[in-house]
């Protein structure tokens, strides 16, 4: 029903006018309002249909559909003291009665009776009379507008309020009416305001659902995700236009949809001389410098047209044009420049000079991180099946392009350019590959490294770097993480898992530390332990993003903490168990049974089960079936085919259940209960080799 309809509802419009939002901060801005505005009306007992957020770069605004003229009356209760506590022996009113109805502003006998779980006390039922949308909605507004997360606030003027960019102007309204705001020293009003240079004057908003429709022919697209679309299909329309594919990653589909207001998009171009640069320094500086969207041919690659979004019609286009493409000629003669030069001098000539650039204070300079790389490359070759000899050189030139003059401009392509000089000075595939990818994943969105020698590089140098900073006691601290070793464990765990390498994480902290040197580690086992630590804590948030539960990931670190991606096979194989068996869970609790048994029993060392000393057929039953499956089990365990482990063990239920059921385990006879309790002990160690079950929690 809309508004209109129903005397008792209306459409209210929120708007707060600003400078210019962030383009990166206007979708978690848009998304935060809506979940703000939704929790403080359900708060405040008003009712609401939809709510549309638009956020453009000037304006954040909210279209509530059937909002409440009042809110719901709702009831409080207040608990006193208990209703024998109430009068004296006597029968007198007793101070604590007489106190609690003084607090709730009414005589003794107005109170009521509660009945509760430790008894009768007593009770006083107020009804909160239905307040009127108007004037609660002012107070909505300016909690809604304090509580976004914004990454930076700021002041203007004299005021103390804050927010990420000064705001202009202010609009509430509901139905018909506007409502009384005050808020960063203005006051709301009836009036938004158009496109800055084609539409500058202020539109009144006559109704709330007019807002978007009023904003269009004034020439703002005020919903993010029509105005995204409509930026899509052109670049695409135009795109096909010229026979290219644009390369458009969403990240920058969004940062151009939140620097415009009025998209236009429009054709650049630049002197195909400047083909000649690394593509990856083309696009650098055409996506991440300038917002560009690069284009390819048919055979993928560049080619010396752009496309870009201007936030204005011009009357003539040229003009916009030929400026940006003087920007954007300026970058890339730079990057040309930078690039002719870079290649004269080999990484190697630049490898002594690293010396005079510090990595950081107390673990010496870079080139005292390559002869460390150097060493824990060469060890962890054997490790990710790669030429020793290969990775040593990757590992001893990887750093040297941060000298470069591209590198110098555009720090992004650090690595990337290393790469490019490797392949000019002659070096060969595997080197330039290892290199080019060593720093990868740099973040959660990145590739990992493609070629082994890569993969192998890139965790040298992230284990030097989380070593290192725990060894020199630099490690995160609650939320805060200065040297991103979070992101590198990360990245560690996630090559690991990309690349499927059998690397164990004790041994390759262990090789780390002993390229690090007694002068940097002093106490190789604490800090050992508390690169690991560190590791199984990264371990259990990255599977529990997986979809994994936090108990079965528990079972199977206790049992695999360090080699990542058997525990992941584990992890699946006991999350399919628990999922596709019926018995699983019954299972799991007669396997929690029998680790408890054997927790509180002293079982000799070693002792096997004698089927001479078996008193019950249920004993010979568990022990004969156990016998048939044994060796299969050890084996699937052994070729980490765990899920087929778990499919012959889910087979024990009926013999494990009849054996609980006629069997005393714990006889008074010790040679009988030791023999019932190594029996046992033969299960435990099976489901042990996947996980422990005794953390597992019932569903």
């Amino acid at each position: 029903m809309s508004a209109h309809e129903n005397p008792l509802q209306e459409d209210c419009l929120l708007e707060i006018g600003c400078e210019e939002l962030p383009a990166r901060e206007q979708l978690p801005i848009r998304n935060a309002a809506i979940e703000q505005m939704t929790r403080l009306l359900n708060d405040a007992g008003l009712s609401f249909g939809q709510i549309t957020a638009y956020v453009t770069p000037r304006r954040l605004a909210l279209w509530i559909q059937n909002l409440a003229l009042h809110s719901q009356p709702r009831e409080s209760i207040r608990r006193g003291p208990p209703v024998e506590r109430a009068r004296d022996a006597a029968g007198n009113i007793t101070p604590a009665a007489e106190g609690f109805a003084r607090s709730c502003g009414v005589a003794f006998a107005d109170l009521s009776t509660l009945d509760t779980e430790k008894g009768p006390v007593l009770a006083w039922r107020e009804v909160e009379a239905a307040r009127s949308s108007h004037s609660l909605l002012p107070d909505i507004a300016s909690q809604t507008i304090a509580a976004l997360p914004l990454r930076k606030r700021m002041h203007w003027g004299t005021r103390q309020d804050s927010f990420i960019r000064p705001v202009r102007w202010l609009l509430l309204r509901q139905g018909q009416q506007m409502l009384d705001w005050q808020a960063f020293g203005l006051q709301a009003g009836g009036q938004s305001f158009g496109h800055r240079v084609h539409h500058p004057e202020a539109i009144q908003i006559d109704q709330p659902a007019n807002y978007a429709a009023a904003l269009l022919e004034a020439q703002v697209m005020a919903d993010f995700d029509a105005r995204r679309t409509h930026i899509s299909h052109k670049i695409s329309v135009i795109a096909e236009d010229l026979r290219a594919t644009p390369i458009l990653p969403s990240a920058l589909l969004d940062e151009i949809t939140g620097l415009n207001e009025w998209p236009v998009i429009l054709i650049g171009s630049f002197a195909e001389d400047y083909l000649r640069i690394p593509e990856e320094a083309l696009i650098t500086v055409m996506m991440q410098h300038q917002r560009y969207v690069p284009l390819r041919d048919a055979n993928g690659r560049l080619i010396s047209q752009y496309l870009f979004a201007a936030n204005i019609h011009s009357q003539d286009a040229r003009i916009v044009i030929h400026g940006n493409n003087r920007v954007l000629r300026a970058r890339l003669a730079d990057a040309a420049f930078f690039w002719d030069q870079d290649r004269q001098k080999s990484l190697t000539a630049r490898l002594p000079e690293l010396q005079n650039v510090l990595f950081q204070e107390g673990l010496g300079s870079i080139y005292d991180k390559t002869l460390r790389l150097q060493k824990v490359a060469r060890s962890l070759s054997s490790l990710c099946n790669v030429k020793a000899d290969d990775l040593e050189r990757a590992a001893a030139l990887c750093k040297s392009d941060l000298l470069s003059g591209v590198v110098g401009e555009f720090p992004e392509l650090q690595g990337i350019m290393g790469g490019h000089y490797a392949r000019h000075d002659g070096e060969n595939a595997e080197v330039v590959a290892a290199i080019s990818q060593h720093y990868l994943p740099n973040g959660r969105d990145d590739d990992t490294p493609q070629s082994p020698a890569g993969q192998c590089l890139a965790i040298a140098d992230k284990l030097d770097t989380l070593c290192g900073f725990f060894a020199i006691g630099k490690t995160p601290t609650g939320d805060r993480d200065p040297f991103a070793l979070r992101r590198a464990a990360l990245g560690v765990l996630r090559i690991i898992l990309d690349a499927e390498l059998d690397l164990p994480l004790d041994k390759a902290v262990t090789l780390t530390l002993e390229a690090l040197g007694h002068d940097i580690v002093k106490d190789p086992t604490a800090i050992g332990t508390g690169v690991l630590d560190f590791f199984q804590d990264r371990m259990r948030v990255y599977f529990k993003e997986e979809g994994f539960r936090a108990d079965q990931i528990n079972a199977v670190l206790s049992r695999q903490p360090h080699q990542v991606l058997d525990a992941r096979k584990r992890l699946e194989a006991l999350a399919r168990f628990l999922t596709e068996h019926q018995a699983a869970e019954a299972l799991a609790a007669l396997i929690k049974r029998v680790n408890n048994l054997l927790r509180k029993e002293n079982l000799e060392a070693q002792r096997e089960p004698d089927p001479q000393l078996f008193e019950d057929p249920a004993e010979h039953q568990l022990w004969t079936h156990w016998q048939v499956m044994a060796g299969s089990v050890h084996t699937h365990i052994h070729n980490a085919q765990y899920a087929n482990a778990l499919d012959l063990l889910a087979g024990l239920r009926p013999s494990v259940d009849t054996f609980f059921d006629n069997v005393m385990v714990l006889a008074e006879n010790p040679e009988i209960r030791q023999n019932r309790l190594a029996l046992l002990t033969r299960l435990q160690d099976a489901f042990l080799g996947v996980a422990d079950f005794t953390q597992i929690q019932g569903s």
